[in-house]
């Protein structure tokens, strides 16, 4: 029985010891919007969206058939878009990393095979990308949370409950589909949707950094009669990772707005 806790100690141990920080986002040299939605189109991805989240920036939302698929199991919709913030002010791209928000969004369903080959594909397209410095642990993405008591993945914010055409159309329909940046659709009964935030909500990311402003539009997940939203306080930390708790505070109101303005077009 001691030599098994002994091996098992030293298993944990040696686990630890060596995983690596994976970054949350790629950064490399500026293109324009323009060439970019090329390279991306000959690495294989299509482009979903463009979206202003900031003044001077845009992003990119892009998948392929690889994401969806994987995105269309049971709740794992949002694994589904990969995103790239063109920054035409501070003249640098920011790419969300595969490597990190796939751990994240797939949870234990996570395939390393499946996301190694978006990230192969997106260095081969846009050469010299390098890590950034927001990072977290390997081993401590899929269960993060900002703190004692702040939500995790699973820990979703639900706006509205419906068939799946009802809440398609509710979504497609309020303030006259302004607010809908893009749909993709995942399965028969699973849908993602990028949203649109009210002006003031959205001002978040100057406060906290336009760097990550890939962060939005915000996604909405329509699957088996549910309307739903990765917590706030967990996508944005998330989103985040050196966030500090001062800074979270300057935003404390940011969550509770976020899921204010989601849920209009549900009631």
């Amino acid at each position: 029985m001691r030599k098994l806790f002994l091996y098992s100690l030293l298993f944990i141990l040696s686990t630890n010891l060596f995983a690596k920080d994976i970054s949350a986002y790629l950064i490399g040299k500026y293109v324009s919007t323009d060439i970019a939605k090329e390279r991306l189109a000959k690495a294989g991805f299509q482009v979903v969206a463009q979206y202003s989240p900031v003044k001077e920036g845009e992003t990119i939302i892009f998948t392929n058939d690889a994401l969806k698929a994987e995105a269309a199991k049971p709740k794992r919709a949002h694994a589904a878009v990969l995103r790239m913030f063109i920054d035409n002010k501070e003249k640098v791209i920011s790419i969300t990393n595969p490597l990190y928000f796939g751990r994240a969004f797939m949870q234990d369903e996570y395939d390393s095979t499946v996301f190694q080959a978006q990230l192969t594909a997106l260095k081969s397209a846009f050469n010299g990308l390098k890590d950034s410095t927001d990072s977290l642990d390997e081993d401590d993405i899929a269960g993060f949370h900002f703190m004692m008591g702040m939500p995790y993945y699973n820990d979703v914010d639900k706006l509205g409950e419906a068939s799946h055409n009802e809440l398609l159309s509710k979504a497609r329909k309020y303030k006259k589909g302004k607010n809908l940046i893009f749909e993709l659709k995942l399965s028969d009964k699973s849908t993602l949707l990028g949203y649109e935030l009210d002006k003031r909500t959205k001002k978040f990311v100057k406060k906290i950094g336009r760097a990550n402003a890939a962060v939005l539009p915000y996604c909405i997940s329509i699957e088996d009669g549910l309307a739903s939203a990765l917590g706030a306080k967990y996508y944005l930390a998330v989103s985040y990772p050196l966030l500090t708790m001062g800074e979270f505070m300057t935003i404390s109101t940011v969550p509770g707005a976020i899921n204010k303005d989601l849920s209009k077009p549900f009631k």
